[in-house]
């Protein structure tokens, strides 16, 4: 007798060995219409696969949050049935699900082009009318080898080489079509369905590596109904129209060129935003008891060693070799250079926790695939802290910091931030009780704030484990920004320690914090959040004084400094253009307010306020429009005192 437990606690009993359908069909005729897969203890299994023992069963729908994965991986697979039908001899080589959707990678002499993505959805829309069965087989490794390279898939049998000698060589079939794979898949193309869309080619070197032959990569999205793929692509479009590039190019707010791969070429309204940043997190974290420290951004590559990034991410390090014969790394991290700081001299436990904050310019190197305008840079600033505290104050630094971190979110319009618990990664430093112990701390310290959160394992920084911050844009897309590490191990490589107050010397913990995390990603996320239509305490420029006649240029000079005097950022635009061109431009530009006069307004003295995105003007005395302004202008933390 087997006995499958559901979730429900309900046990049912059956006389052998059976499969998820069999479980599915007992429950109700109905849910197994609408099975996908099963979880068994836990594990994704095919429905189709069979159940020997007592476990603990569920059946998958369209509806459970594991289904998607499943469906955009078969979508993988019936992508690779239809090219591979439409264009004989092209081979396959990977098609994974990722985020949003899959991809397939293909190894075929000819380009494939637009038309070409069209024939292949149609087809792929043919394969899933046909229901084509799903089974599974388990070959021996040899066997696959050869099977695969007398049919001329010759990257299919290289990976079955490299497989390790303990595992399965499992081969899914659909219909006759097949492909080496660790599955789970669905029972049937039919059980696909047709909510999924082609999206672009690429090229992508197999296996990564630019010596390996270049491959032709085919991206898809695929969702549980057409419903989603209808919003997601609504999404996309609207993700389109506030690209931070497009609409940085328009507010002419920074470029980059060639000769600076990955740098931002900041131009004044830029750099005005940028600053405006910079301003608001210093007098937070002044508020917060940081001191603010400046690190040289080149240093003896022997810090990066003890530190141990030059194990880790030294091939994404820029470094030199001088006359001197000594070797530099441009730093790629501020936190070596913290540690100098913090060691230069001796420390006493009354000075802690001390809060070390830097805005420190990093140069990591990525490859130019896989740059993208502000989001992925080689050079940037990073709003980075490091705190060394007692073990004692470890959990109230903690909270602290998460505090800070997601009052600073709400000041820039992101309420719905989730945290991730990040834990240690498979390459890393430091011994097992060393992680063993950070991880407890920062974890209990998470926990003591009442928050949600997810756990992402693996993901933590290589010297300690993470928190993570995700904020919600606008239009419900997830942007990481935010860390906190707790970190026992460079205290230690350092040799950083404190008098404590028995006169012994001790080891600090060292946490590291960044809020904004990059600067200049952070920017970027922000034009895209608002569109570029800041509110006015960010806004590059805040006000254009505009005129509609010349016979109001010195009034409207007047009214622009009066403005000013306020503190506001004001341009004044007297040219001799109508007036509806001049609103346009500025409208383009993402200015704020428009502050229109003529004539009229000069002899009553008075202003015509226009708000970007409304139709409508308001018309108020220059003193009021000075006074009101003035005060929308102030940035949260300000507007909270004055």
């Amino acid at each position: 007798m087997v006995a499958i437990t559901l979730p429900d606690g309900s046990v049912r009993q059956f006389d052998g060995p059976v499969t998820g359908t069999a479980i599915a069909e007992d429950i109700s005729k109905s849910l197994a219409k609408k099975a996908l897969a099963v979880k068994v203890d836990g594990e994704l299994r095919d429905l189709f696969g069979e159940i020997g023992e007592d476990a603990s069963v569920e059946i998958v729908t369209r509806d459970h949050e594991d289904a998607l994965d499943i469906i955009r991986h078969d979508t993988a697979h019936l992508m690779a049935q239809a090219v591979q039908e439409l264009f004989p001899g092209t081979q396959v080589t990977i098609g994974p699900n990722i985020e949003d959707g899959f991809f397939y990678d293909f190894a075929r002499d000819e380009p494939f082009s637009t038309d070409d993505l069209e024939k292949i959805e149609k087809r792929m829309a043919e394969i899933v009318d046909e229901a084509r069965p799903t089974r599974k087989e388990v070959w021996d490794r040899d066997e696959a080898i050869a099977h695969f390279k007398k049919i001329g898939e010759e990257y299919k049998a290289e990976i079955i080489a490299d497989l390790p000698a303990d595992e399965d060589v499992k081969i899914y079939f659909h219909g006759d079509w097949h492909d080496l794979c660790r599955g789970p898949h669905l029972p049937s193309t039919k059980h696909i369905g047709k909510a999924f869309k082609l999206m672009k080619v690429a090229g992508a070197y197999w296996r990564g590596d630019h010596r390996n032959p270049m491959l032709q990569r085919i991206y898809g999205t695929a969702w549980a109904s057409e419903k989603d793929l209808k919003a997601y692509l609504q999404r996309l479009e609207e993700a389109e129209k506030r690209d931070h590039r497009k609409i940085g190019r328009a507010m002419g707010l920074y470029h980059m060129q060639e000769e600076g791969p990955g740098a931002v070429f900041w131009h004044p309204k830029g750099w005005i935003l940028f600053q405006n940043l910079i301003a608001y997190m210093r007098r937070r974290q002044d508020a917060a008891g940081y001191v603010e420290i400046n690190t040289p951004d080149l240093l003896d590559y022997s810090l990066w060693e003890t530190s141990g990034h030059a194990e880790k991410f030294g091939e994404n390090m820029y470094s030199t070799v001088m006359p001197d014969e000594r070797k530099y790394a441009l730093k790629p991290m501020n936190c070596p250079g913290g540690v100098q700081v913090y060691n230069h001299g001796l420390r006493s436990y009354r000075e802690l926790p001390l809060r070390m904050a830097e805005f420190g310019k990093v140069h990591r190197y990525e490859p130019s695939g896989a740059l993208h305008g502000m989001m992925r840079v080689r050079h940037f600033t990073q709003d980075d802290a490091h705190i060394f505290c007692t073990p004692e104050q470890l959990q109230e630094e903690c909270l602290i910091v998460v505090d800070l971190i997601l009052d600073i979110y709400k000041d820039f319009g992101f309420e719905d931030v989730r945290i991730k618990f990040s834990d240690r990664p498979e390459a890393r430093i430091g011994d097992d009780a060393v992680w063993d112990k950070s991880e407890a701390a920062l974890r209990h310290a998470l926990e003591a704030t009442g928050l949600p959160f997810s756990e992402n394992p693996g993901e933590g920084a290589f010297y300690g484990p993470k928190l993570e911050f995700v904020l919600r844009d606008a239009i419900g897309r997830d942007w990481q920004c935010g860390t906190l590490q707790v970190d026992f191990n460079l205290p230690e490589r350092f040799d950083v320690t404190y008098v404590g107050e028995d006169g012994g010397r001790h080891r600090p913990v060292m946490l590291h914090r960044a809020l904004f995390g990059s600067l200049e990603r952070f920017t970027g996320i922000l034009i895209e959040h608002y569109a570029g239509a800041f509110p006015l305490w960010l806004a590059p420029v805040q006000v254009v004084v505009a005129t509609i006649t010349s016979d109001a240029d010195a009034y409207a000079e007047e009214t622009a400094a009066a403005f000013r005097a306020a503190g506001l950022r004001v341009e004044l635009d007297i040219r001799n253009e109508k007036i509806n061109y001049k609103v346009r431009e500025h409208s383009h530009a993402k200015v704020p307010v428009i502050a229109v006069v003529g004539a009229r307004e000069a002899e009553e003295g008075k202003v015509s306020l226009r708000r970007l995105g409304q139709k409508q003007q308001q018309v108020v005395s220059r003193d009021e429009a000075v006074a009101a302004l003035g005060e929308e202008a102030l940035a949260p933390d300000l507007r909270a005192k004055s």
